[in-house]
Formats: structure tokens, sequence, C-alpha cells
């Protein structure tokens, strides 16, 4: 994910999202990235979905189209 810095931010953006407490995570965006954790994961598979639907055949999205 490193190197891709959009898609990082907006994995990062899903994951605040849907946990924005410890109440819902254990760990914040960077420790669950580190170890890999279930909640991070699900968020880089929601970011990719969502580049997905957003972007056309060919088309590259700017990070300001994915927040």
């Amino acid at each position: 994910m490193h190197h891709d810095p959009q898609m990082r931010a907006a994995a990062r953006a899903v994951y605040d999202a849907c946990y924005p407490s410890d109440d819902w995570a254990r760990l914040g965006f960077e420790d669950a990235e580190r170890h890999r954790t279930v909640e991070y994961r699900q968020s880089v598979d929601a970011a990719r979905q969502v580049r997905s639907v957003l972007a056309s055949p060919g088309e590259q999205l700017a990070l300001d189209a994915l927040l």
C-alpha cells in the first residue's frame, strides 16, 4: 500500500470512518497496517471496490475523487 499513496489514503479514510474509536478497533491505522489486521484488510478491500466503481475503464482517479 505504501507504493500507492492515493489508495493508502483511501484505505485510511475507510478505516477511520468504520473504526472511529478504540471501541471499534484495538489499533490505529498505522499499527493495523503494520500487523495486517482484519480491519485493515477490510478497509483496503473497500477502498479497492470504491476505486473500481468510480473509475472509468483505463482511468486513474485523483485522491479528491475518492474522498
